[in-house]
This record gives C-alpha cells, sequence and structure tokens, in this order.
C-alpha cells in the first residue's frame, strides 16, 4: 500500500503542467541538501578538532554536549519556517476502503524523510563514536546516541504538530511566540543558559545512562500525540469551508486611495477570515526577536553594519517575503472571476503595494524598540524599511507573477501543505541578498554611514517612481495571466 501512494505522488509530479520549473527548483534544492550533507559529515568528523581551534582551553566533551540543546532549539524554530508537512494528497484516499491507521502510519513515516533529520545524526554520530565509544563505556555511549535521536525525532513530529495546532488556533501560536520570545530574552541577557543546562545533561546521561529512557519517552509521547490529533481530524468534513462568517469590518481611512483602498480593504478582509493568510500574517510576529541574535555591541562599536542589514531587511519586510510570494494564489479561488470582469490592474497591484507599505511601517515601527540598544540600529533597520517599500516589493511581485500555485483557502489546518518550505525560500534571496549589492560597493569607497543613506536613496527612487514598475509588473502580469489562471485550476 505504502508504495502505491508513493507510486501515485510519482505520477502526480510528472503529471502537473508546472513541472519544469518544479524540476529546476528540486535541482537546486538537491545541490544544496548535498552541500549540507557534505558539510556535516566534514564537521562531525572534525568536531575534536573544531571544538579546540574554537575554544582553546576548554573541555571538548563539556563544550560538545553545551551544543546540543543549542541546536534543537535553532533547529526547532528552522522547522517552524522550512520544514514541510507530509506532501501526500490525502483527500483522494478518504472515501476508499483503506483504513485510516494506514494513512496516518505513511504521513507518519514521510515525516521521516527530511534533511532536519539527517543533518544532526551526521554532525553529532561521528564525534560521539570517535571520542566516546572507547572513553565511557558501550552502554553509555548507546544511550548517548540514542537521546540525540529521540531529540531528532520529538523535533520532527513536535513541529509538525505545532504547525498544525497553531494554523487551527491561532492562540497556541501567541503563545508558543511568547514562550519563544521569553526564553530568548533569558538567554540573551544570561539569566537562563541552554548551553549549561545542555551540559548539564548530557554529563549526567553518561553517568546515568537510563535518563536517556526520559528522552525516549518524550519523542514516543510526541509521536502519539500527533497521531492522535491525525486520527480525530482525518475526515472529509475537515477538509472543507467552515460556514464563512459575516463581518461589517469597513476600514475608511483606506477611501482615500479610490479604487485601490477597496481592493486593499478586500485583502485585508481574506487575510482576517480566512485561516491560512491570517496564520501566514502572524507569523511574521515570530520573526521580530531575530535582532536579539544579531545585535550584538562588539559589530555596533565596529560600524559593521552588514552583518545587522540582513535581520533588519527581514524583519521590516517578512510579510512582504512570507505573504508576498503567494500574492496571486491567495485569490486563486477567484482568480478566473477578476480576469472575467476585466478589473483595474493599476489599482490591483497598487493595493498590493499599499498592503506591503502599511505592514512594512507597522513591523519597522515595532522593532525600533531595537533603538533602546543603539541608534545605530534604527538607522539600519530604516534604510532597510525604505529599501522594503520601494525595491524588496518589486522583486517580490515579481516572483508572484512566475508562481502558478493556487492556495486553498477551504482547506482545513490538517491538510493544507501548502506552508512555507524551503523552495519558497529560495525565492526569498533576491530579496534579502540584493541591498548588499548597493552597500557593499558604497561602503568600501566611502563609509558605512554613506552606504546606509545610498540604500535609502535607492528605496525612495523606487517609492517615487512606483508608477514606472507597476506598468512593467502589468506588462508581466498579461503575458502570463492565463498560465496562472490554468495552474491555479490545477487541483
Amino acid at each position: 500500500m505504502y508504495t502505491a501512494f508513493f507510486k501515485h505522488q510519482w505520477m502526480g509530479f510528472w503529471r502537473s503542467r508546472g513541472k519544469g520549473g518544479v524540476i529546476a527548483v528540486q535541482l537546486v534544492m538537491g545541490f544544496v541538501v548535498l552541500y549540507l550533507v557534505c558539510f556535516s559529515i566534514l564537521v562531525g568528523y572534525n568536531m575534536e578538532s573544531i571544538i579546540k581551534e574554537v575554544f582553546p582551553g576548554k573541555d571538548v566533551l563539556m563544550v560538545f554536549n553545551g551544543m546540543i540543546l543549542y541546536y534543537f532549539a535553532i533547529d526547532f524554530l528552522v522547522r517552524l519556517q522550512l520544514q514541510e508537512l507530509p506532501t501526500l494528497a490525502i483527500v483522494p484516499y478518504l472515501h476508499l476502503n483503506i483504513t485510516k491507521n494506514k494513512l496516518i502510519s505513511f504521513l507518519n513515516l514521510s515525516a521521516l524523510f527530511s534533511i532536519f533529520n539527517i543533518i544532526p545524526v551526521l554532525v553529532f554520530f561521528p564525534f560521539a563514536v570517535l571520542k566516546m565509544s572507547t572513553d565511557y563505556g558501550l552502554f553509555s555511549f548507546i544511550m548517548y546516541l540514542l537521546t540525540i535521536l529521540s531529540l531528532v525525532i520529538f523535533n520532527n513530529y513536535a513541529a509538525l504538530y505545532f504547525k498544525r495546532l497553531s494554523i487551527e488556533n491561532l492562540k497556541m501560536a501567541l503563545i508558543g511566540f511568547l514562550f519563544l520570545c521569553t526564553i530568548g530574552a533569558l538567554e540573551y541577557f544570561k539569566v537562563f543558559s541552554i548551553a549549561s543546562l545542555s551540559n548539564t545533561v548530557f554529563l549526567a546521561i553518561i553517568l546515568h545512562p537510563l535518563i536517556a529512557l526520559f528522552f525516549v519517552f518524550m519523542a514516543t509521547s510526541i509521536f502519539a500525540v500527533n497521531t492522535r490529533y491525525l486520527r480525530s481530524h482525518l475526515y472529509l468534513e475537515e477538509l472543507k469551508s467552515a460556514a464563512e462568517q459575516k463581518t461589517s469590518t469597513d476600514y475608511p481611512f483606506l477611501d482615500r486611495f479610490g479604487e485601490a483602498g477597496v481592493l486593499l480593504a478586500l485583502e485585508i478582509k481574506l487575510i482576517l477570515r480566512n485561516k491560512r493568510p491570517r496564520s501566514t500574517a502572524l507569523k511574521c510576529l515570530l520573526f521580530l526577536f531575530y535582532g536579539i541574535l544579531f545585535y550584538k555591541q562588539e559589530v555596533l562599536d565596529a560600524n559593521q553594519f552588514w552583518i545587522l542589514l540582513f535581520p533588519a531587511v527581514f524583519m521590516t519586510g517578512n510579510l512582504t517575503m512570507i505573504y508576498g510570494q503567494l500574492m496571486f494564489g491567495w485569490q486563486s479561488a477567484e482568480f478566473d472571476g477578476l480576469l472575467a470582469n476585466k478589473i483595474n490592474m493599476k489599482a490591483f497591484f497598487k493595493a498590493k503595494f499599499l498592503l506591503f507599505t502599511i505592514s512594512s511601517t507597522i513591523l519597522t515601527v515595532i522593532v525600533s524598540l531595537y533603538g533602546l540598544m543603539s541608534w545605530k540600529i534604527l538607522l539600519v533597520q530604516f534604510a532597510a524599511y525604505f529599501y522594503n517599500i520601494g525595491i524588496s516589493s518589486v522583486i517580490v511581485l515579481y516572483f508572484a507573477t512566475i508562481s502558478y500555485k493556487a492556495v486553498d483557502l477551504s482547506r482545513g489546518s490538517i491538510m493544507n501543505m501548502q506552508g512555507a518550505t524551503l523552495s519558497r525560500m529560495l525565492l526569498s534571496f533576491p530579496m534579502l541578498l540584493s541591498p548588499y549589492i548597493i552597500y557593499f560597493p558604497l561602503s568600501l569607497i566611502f563609509n558605512p554611514f554613506i552606504a546606509l543613506l545610498g540604500l535609502t536613496i535607492f528605496g525612495l527612487t523606487g517609492l517615487l517612481t512606483q508608477g514606472f514598475w507597476i506598468k512593467l509588473l502589468i506588462k508581466e502580469f498579461n503575458k502570463r495571466k492565463y498560465k496562472i489562471a490554468t495552474g491555479f485550476r490545477e487541483k
């Protein structure tokens, strides 16, 4: 039965209309995965030398133990953004004579085939084999590896469960966001140390190997919880849209923008009324504390603004990036109607620009709190803000015109596999890396402050010439609108 599922997925891939573009993305992802695998093996086998080089004079095992929980904490955050939910198109099988347990088992099994589950094994296992198998006894060695493997499995199913739960109940996403912010703040202000906790835990496992059974229990528990959640939601009714809520939300302040304001109001209502776009927009809040990881005093003192530019661009424009990449896909259900009604495309694109500008403005105001650390952070963030609303928004909307992937707003959370994935994140690189094309030359010729000024000027120029970019985007859209519509019709 499992072979048949894989075969159906394979056939569906080759029969899809847009397989050419998918193959290109898969090839790029394949090279990325191959690089990560080779790099992980290299790091794993040279871990002891790396630790001695980076942390001279410190005990190698203590440093290694301290890294493990740190790694899995970061791994969990990355999984929330990049790990795909199992990609089985399960709806056609639900009415067939296939037991629910088989479908759930396949979903759980397919979830294990992820690069996120391979990397920690390649990084941590070689060091453990070389260092611990002879020094601490076979039983301690086996239980040590079992603990790491249990953490891999725990993170795998915990991330999937949390993603499903956060889409179903936005309060859970907010609670998770506040929890992560609290942990990050405690770590940043040295109230709590993940590294110290990690070293204590794994040293205890070496001395008392049976402690590892607690982590095995954690892994099996989250697997059972995830399985129970799947079983309780695996019904056709869960995949149908709920009754539409009647709301009379109006936004009078948008009236000043004319037809574009009306379209923007409809876009906002779409976000607020549907689980998928609403949860996608809410995800943007998860990344507002990225500055804690990058904004360091030594970087500010050295005026190394290029290090700060990446998180600044991401934090002030993450809605543009995350929501904007599927900009037309959100309207896929009524896309044919938009074409048939001959909507004013200039107002249509202007509404998208307005959405990006308003969201970036709100996010910039929030992250301005980082300015309490240093006024230099404000300079970087405002430069990133103007670049996002002037240049990045154009880049994102251009990529949206070559995306033919529909977003089914009527699906329930459990089977909606159209979340953020690695393939979509690859399309974010131009937005994240393009500011450096402007920054580095100006910084080398003049200084970092002039480079930030140049970035701001480029952003303002893009904003002032927005009419030109709208015409260009309309031209590109008209070239591909029927391909987009055809792609949206595919199920």
